[in-house]
């Protein structure tokens, strides 16, 4: 069996909610890794991807983001909120044997 992947969506409310938490409990069994891609959306039809930067010498390049681990254990993953939609997806890499991906949300105010 190759890599498998799925993705879930859920509706946030900006003005009452800023922060959305994902728990991820993850276990690699015989998988080399699993990643985690979060995208967020204003209107539910365009989607933006979670991006992460790097400054050197004054200069910000971003590049798409994936949280990725390589090891077995219960992650837990904040990020600030100011969208309607947030999709999650994760997938693993390498052969799906015994291994387990349980994600779950919080969404709440800072």
């Amino acid at each position: 069996m190759g890599p498998v992947e799925t993705t879930g969506q859920l509706c946030a409310n900006p003005s009452s909610n800023n922060q959305l938490v994902i728990l991820w409990s993850f276990t690699l069994g015989s998988l080399t890794s699993g990643e985690l891609k979060v995208e967020f959306s204003h209107d539910g039809t365009t989607y933006y991807q979670e991006t992460f930067g790097n400054i050197i010498t004054g200069t910000e390049t971003d590049t798409l983001g994936e949280h990725t681990v390589i090891a077995s254990g219960n992650y837990r993953i904040e990020i600030p909120l100011k969208d309607n939609y947030v999709k999650i997806s994760v997938k693993g890499t390498g052969t799906a044997t015994n291994s387990l991906c349980k994600v779950d949300t919080i969404i709440g105010t800072v």
